[in-house]
């Protein structure tokens, strides 16, 4: 028997298209900054892939190349012209990290997973002019699109107003959102990652609204990246992209959850998705009563079917997802939260399967505790 994946969000099956497109990147090997003859062909071909992830991202302004979502918010925090930073208490490990030596604030965020409006507000109020020469004293803002544990959607629009507002920089991660939703066009700052939506791994890339927002560092993308260029892998992306269709995923193959989630409810389960601001359908995080996260994700890896306990970079960790600590669920039902997350060749027969599976083993766990 095959077996089923269903962890899209900590990363997703490469596409034909993208695969293609990389063995042709391959065979054009030159560096792309050199100025010779096979230089300038690779250099064509990235220029390509750049405008072809732009217009499949409709997005208007600059595209830098990285070697994926964690090099593109080092990118920003690091070379950002600002003078403050502030991130949302439920954002991936990649910003939490700049917590722990730049002290980047966080923002709060409600029980419904939404940023905290008022707090945000507070937090990216501009303070007084310093006076050191003409520098802006403002803040960037790092707020995600969709979070990768919950699939809760950030109304961007209203985060917006509240950073330009204070004249600020608002850095938007869409790793979980592009290729599958519309880029906020109206973030200063994007990031990207190409193997969340069948591009290959090792490729994404920092969208910069102007150039002026960042301090250029020297080298190759323009002078804001240093690095050869990871020609293969742009053309992968590109290719993946120019593959996403709308909706991302047909709802029919997901139909299968909505009985599942009435099930949930009458086991004494919870269906995360309930309590959340803005619930989007490619991740689900679900609580079984009776069984912990850990002894489902065992019991299902032996049933072939692939699941998570949260974001690929902490879910082998000891800790607890800061994630659902946020939003207030109680500890013991975050120990008892999976995650399933859906993607471009997810069909119903495998969510069928997961919910089949699913059903049995909450079933189990009930007449155990009976």
């Amino acid at each position: 028997m095959s077996r089923i994946y269903l962890d899209h969000a900590a990363t997703t099956p490469l596409r034909p298209e993208a695969r293609e497109a990389m063995l042709r990147g391959f065979e054009i090997w030159a560096n792309p900054s050199s100025p010779h003859a096979e230089g300038r062909k690779a250099r064509a071909a990235l220029e390509d892939a750049r405008e072809r992830v732009k217009r499949a991202l409709g997005w208007e302004g600059e595209v830098i190349f990285t070697s994926g979502a964690s090099e593109a918010a080092a990118l920003a925090f690091d070379h950002a012209s600002v003078l403050h930073e502030v991130a949302s208490v439920v954002e991936h490990d990649s910003i939490h990290s700049f917590e722990e030596y730049r002290g980047v604030d966080l923002v709060p965020v409600t029980g419904t997973g939404a940023v905290d409006v008022q707090r945000l507000s507070k937090a990216t109020t501009e303070p007084s002019q310093t006076g050191e020469g003409d520098v802006e004293n403002r803040t960037l803002a790092a707020v995600q699109y969709i979070n990768s544990e919950t699939g809760n959607r950030q109304d961007i629009g209203m985060v917006a107003e509240i950073v330009h507002g204070n004249n600020g920089l608002l850095l938007v991660d869409c790793s979980q959102g592009a290729g599958k939703f519309p880029i906020p066009g109206i973030a200063d700052l994007a990031i990207v990652s190409a193997h969340k939506f069948g591009g290959p791994v090792g490729v994404g890339a920092l969208l910069v609204k102007d150039f002026a927002m960042l301090h250029p560092m020297g080298g190759q993308e323009r002078g804001y990246r240093r690095g050869t260029e990871n020609l293969p892998g742009a053309l992968g992306m590109a290719a993946a992209l120019d593959a996403c269709t709308e909706p991302y995923l047909d709802p029919g193959v997901l139909e299968p959850l909505d009985t599942l989630a009435e099930e949930c409810r009458a086991l004494g389960g919870t269906w995360l998705s309930d309590r959340l601001a803005n619930p989007t359908p490619c991740i689900r995080a679900i609580a079984m009563p009776g069984l912990s996260g850990s002894a489902q994700l065992m019991r299902f890896d032996l049933a072939g079917i692939s699941v998570s306990q949260g974001s690929a970079c902490s879910s082998g960790s000891l800790h607890s997802s800061h994630v659902l600590k946020a939003m207030g669920v109680p500890d013991d039902e975050a120990a008892r939260t999976i995650r399933v997350s859906f993607g471009w060749n997810t069909t119903r027969a495998e969510v069928e399967q997961f919910c089949e599976v699913w059903l049995a083993m909450a079933r189990e766990a009930a007449e155990r505790a009976a």
